[in-house]
């Protein structure tokens, strides 16, 4: 897997500061900067889902405020299908870097293709790095979205049949791929 080094600020990063790492977890990673720190959770995301071969993780403001109240995204608007179900849930907390944050990570995705991170940030996925982009802009658009909702009111939640609707309306959206 290719995965951005640690410590390096995104405005200075050049191509070759990407760390090249197996995935069967053998040897060692390839390439002169140390990998990020979230290596391990990336790793199992990718061994675990098959259909996966993009991973987006991210501290996006709005996203990030909703992870550190331990606050899912419920079935606010219809989008929240983009992301395989009826929410998009929030891992436990673990320390960075760690295997029980893999395990929590890996937990709240079942079923989804995002989820947020308590006290921490957000992860996307996709079968490509588009999609897995595409997904992260989405998921802090939403997080916005539901977050202003709550300052003026009790958003309305969508029930299981509406959003059972839309998840099956989901399932041939844009690009097909893999939770």
């Amino acid at each position: 897997m290719l995965i951005t080094p640690s410590g390096v600020p995104y405005e200075t990063m050049m191509p070759e500061d990407l760390v090249l790492m197996p995935l069967d977890r053998s040897g060692s990673q390839t390439g002169q900067r140390k990998p990020s720190t979230e290596w391990p959770f990336h790793l199992a995301i990718l061994q675990a889902k098959p259909g996966v071969n993009a991973v987006v993780h991210a501290h996006p403001v709005f996203c990030s405020a909703l992870a550190m109240n331990r606050q899912a995204i419920p079935a606010c608007h219809y989008m929240v299908a983009a992301f395989g179900g009826s929410d998009v849930p929030v891992a436990d907390y673990a320390l960075f870097g760690s295997q029980k944050l893999s395990n929590n990570i890996l937990r709240a995705l079942q079923n989804r293709s995002a989820c947020l991170m308590a006290n921490h940030g957000a992860v996307t996925t996709g079968d490509n790095l588009p999609r897995a982009l595409w997904r992260m802009v989405e998921l802090e658009t939403l997080a916005q979205s539901y977050t202003t909702s709550l300052t003026i009111g009790k958003p309305h939640i969508l029930s299981e049949e509406e959003m059972a609707e839309v998840v099956t309306a989901f399932s041939d959206y844009g690009l097909k791929d893999s939770r």
